[in-house]
């Protein structure tokens, strides 16, 4: 089983997927749009991925501000999730993304990518990010419910 991890932001979406057995993450692609509205086409990209993953489920970054309050952010990020699930059928699961950005960020460092070239990545690296904080989750729910 797949999970695809999404990193949504103003003019791009990270993209990340599991292994198939659902262990590990790996950034996959960015995928940009012109403006912040149209998403058409993001959502076309999105479903042409699933088909090629075998994706049965997706978690979405949540955007909650470092105090845990809900911004602007938040609600396009919902709206984003409400329009996706519709196009899909697929459940789409919240997971709190507070400083996966600045954890892409250390990685990036840790790579040896030069500032300049960032952009390119770390949206999918932040998707990454997000996808394995899921799974990492996931585990410890495991881990804690055995006998």
């Amino acid at each position: 089983m797949r999970i695809m991890g999404l990193d949504f932001g103003a003019k791009t979406v990270g993209v990340a997927v599991t292994d198939p057995l659902g262990l590990t993450a790996g950034g996959i692609e960015i995928i940009r749009r012109d403006s912040p509205k149209r998403l058409r086409k993001t959502l076309a990209r999105i479903e042409q991925l699933i088909q090629e993953y075998d994706v049965e489920k997706i978690v979405l970054g949540y955007p909650v501000m470092l105090d845990g309050t809900e911004g602007e952010r938040v609600q396009k990020t919902k709206e984003f999730a409400t329009m996706l699930e519709r196009r899909t059928g697929m459940p789409i699961i919240f997971q709190d993304e507070r400083l996966s950005t600045v954890e892409a960020y250390e990685i990036m460092d840790y790579m040896g990518i030069k500032k300049e070239n960032r952009n390119q990545f770390v949206d999918q690296i932040a998707a990454k990010v997000i996808l394995e904080d899921y799974l990492n989750g996931e585990e410890l729910k495991k881990i804690h419910t055995l006998p």
